[in-house]
């Protein structure tokens, strides 16, 4: 899974008196954009502005001392009402005299101004961050040293120090918002806060002993060039900042989870039993899928895909030889040593590294544009290694930061590959992910909210539908490969049926958990993670199959109307070409691209 961007853009035309906007300290410019490349320009600088973090993400330096609280609820309502003056602006834009790639420009920005402001409205902040995703559990990357946030120096070490500085503040901010959370009876289930609680309490977060405190990473690996003038002086400066902001910072938001936030949590597990529930459910369904496909229809389509999985996975049981249901095969895997040849570390990125080895030769066929953006695999850090799934982190468009793909090995032993290692390295790597995002991100054509902006339907459906491309690059030939990729489509299907199950009330935690294990070969603990990542985050595992299945449609309908014509290459080259898109927005820029085969 792509590693997730901060949904929140705060604009350009909008005064803001800084008494109203005392905790977000956001510089706003008050711009009157003419045309749409003018409106597009202005409303992704006033972005980089006031969501610096996401600046720093992708490699723009100019604001990486900045921290807005971007979850205070002054903050929130100039960033609504600058939504409205970004639509007042484009209806004053001639849609028809556009070009078609202009059209698209102008639809994914509508799109996108309309979806941000009804998401608003269903208070998002009163959850700020979650066991899955949230500003806690990606800060210590940033601070680590390893991160995107660069210290290579004497400017880059203090503009953390400021970032660290204002970090105490955004966690009150987020307390505050738990408890509005809590008085407006919207609040986490209890299974997940028991999850944070040690999150905030992990060490390498809370140690006084500096050299275990992943924050103390860029004092370990001081730049070459630092004199000891320089070195003393901000090892002090670091030594504080992780004993008065960070540290006090996290065990204050432990004892708040632990204490008043865990009793007034849910024991029920859907959106359904919150206030508005079912309303909020299906805006999130419509808003990650990008489609207007209702809770009930996306049921349904992973009903359905699931039995034509379990066909499949049938025939791999038969070709093993395995006498038992197709249950106890699942099970079986799970535990034959067969399928978890590796030992250490070492082995399993060797792997991975030996399936980029054998799929190199065929991509030139499949793709006439590849990205210049470096790539390497890479564990994941031991302090997230425990609850983390493998993921895709973008490199910088610059080339200085190469995409990542990040793979956790708590225990390579039990790295089992009919958890899908040929399909998971298709969908995370090459050419899943890393193609998607870097072509996105290098072609300088794109107004820059679309070269770096993100609708997962596109992103994690485009990395779904590269897991079906095995075949064609000679992989899945091993039954246990094979298993692998059925287990990480079945994942997609079984998400849809989970995640809809769960918050419309047809299933609860435990009953999503059974059905996941009796069709996917993942461990208990392994299922309770992606269970309670659906939990956390209504909605978002539902754009993988729809986006993929929505990619393969396409591809099979213009196979078959263009005959001779159809270039598979050229048919990849055209859906990457304007980055990220509804998938509404593609369906009409796909057409435009086939009549013209012809």
């Amino acid at each position: 899974m792509k590693n997730i961007l901060s949904k929140g853009l705060l604009g350009f035309s909008l005064v803001i008196s800084l008494a109203s906007c005392k905790k977000s300290d956001s510089p706003l410019t008050k711009v009157t954009p003419t045309n749409l490349d003018s409106i597009t320009s202005n409303y992704y600088e006033q972005y980089l502005k006031l969501y610096p973090l996401e600046a720093t993400t992708q490699g723009d330096t100019r604001y990486n001392d900045q921290f807005p609280i971007n979850i205070d609820k002054d903050f929130i309502s100039g960033e609504v009402a600058f939504y409205n003056s970004v639509q007042k602006q484009l209806e004053n834009v001639d849609y028809e005299k556009l070009s078609d790639e202009n059209k698209i420009v102008y639809d994914v920005l509508d799109y996108t101004l309309k979806d941000k402001i009804e998401g608003y409205a269903y208070h998002p902040e009163y959850i700020p961050f979650t066991q899955f995703s949230g500003l806690p559990l990606t800060f210590p990357l940033y601070g680590s040293g390893e991160g995107s946030q660069p210290f290579q120096t004497e400017k880059d070490y203090n503009d953390w120090l400021k970032r660290m500085e204002k970090f105490p503040e955004w966690m009150n901010t987020a307390i505050e918002n738990f408890r509005e959370g809590i008085n407006n009876k919207i609040v986490l289930p209890k299974k997940l806060v028991i999850k944070m609680i040690p999150q905030m309490r992990a060490e390498e977060i809370t140690t006084l002993d500096f050299d275990k405190n992943i924050f103390y990473g860029p004092i370990k690996n001081f730049p070459k060039e630092f004199t000891k003038r320089q070195k003393d002086k901000f090892t002090q400066l670091y030594r504080e900042a992780i004993t008065k902001n960070i540290i006090p910072a996290y065990t204050k938001m432990g004892a708040f989870l632990e204490k008043e936030y865990l009793p007034k949590s849910r024991e029920t597990d859907g959106y359904n039993s919150l206030p508005n529930g079912k309303n909020i459910y299906q805006y999130y369904a419509k808003s990650w899928t990008t489609t207007k496909k209702s809770p009930e229809d996306i049921n349904k389509i992973g009903l359905q895909q699931v039995a034509m999985l379990r066909a499949e996975m049938e025939k791999v049981k038969q070709q093993v030889g395995f006498s038992g249901s197709l249950e106890e095969f699942i099970s079986y895997v799970k535990t034959d040593p067969k399928a978890m040849p590796y030992q250490t570390s070492k082995e399993v990125l060797d792997a991975f590294n030996g399936i980029l080895v054998k799929i190199t030769p065929k991509l030139s066929t499949m793709f006439s544009v590849t990205p210049k953006t470096k790539f390497e695999i890479r564990q994941t850090e031991k302090f997230r290694e425990a609850s983390a799934s493998a993921e895709y982190i973008q490199g910088t468009p610059d080339g200085k930061r190469p995409g990542i793909f990040y793979i956790p090995l708590p225990d390579p032993s039990k790295f089992n590959v009919t958890s899908g290692m040929e399909s998971l390295f298709l969908h995370e790597a090459i050419p899943g992910h890393h193609y998607q995002i870097s072509l996105q991100q290098e072609n300088t054509k794109l107004p820059k909210f679309m070269r770096f902006g993100w609708f997962g339907a596109y992103g994690e459906g485009w990395a779904h539908y590269c897991e079906t491309l095995g075949p064609e690059f000679g992989l899945y030939t091993d039954p246990y490969q094979k298993m692998g990729y059925l287990s990480d489509q079945m994942l997609r299907a079984v998400r849809l049926v989970v995640d809809t199950g769960l918050h419309t009330g047809r299933m609860t935690r435990e009953e999503a958990i059974k059905y996941f294990v009796s069709n996917i070969s993942y461990d208990e603990s392994g299922a309770i993670a992606e269970i309670e990542r659906y939990m956390a985050m209504p909605g978002q595992a539902l754009g993988y199959k729809i986006g993929s299945l929505r990619i393969r449609e396409l591809r099979n309908e213009y196979q078959k109307r263009l005959g001779n014509a159809f270039n598979l290459a050229s048919f990849h080259d055209e859906i990457l070409s304007q980055g990220c898109l509804p998938l509404d927005i593609l369906n009409r820029k796909m057409e435009l691209w086939a009549k013209k085969q012809k």
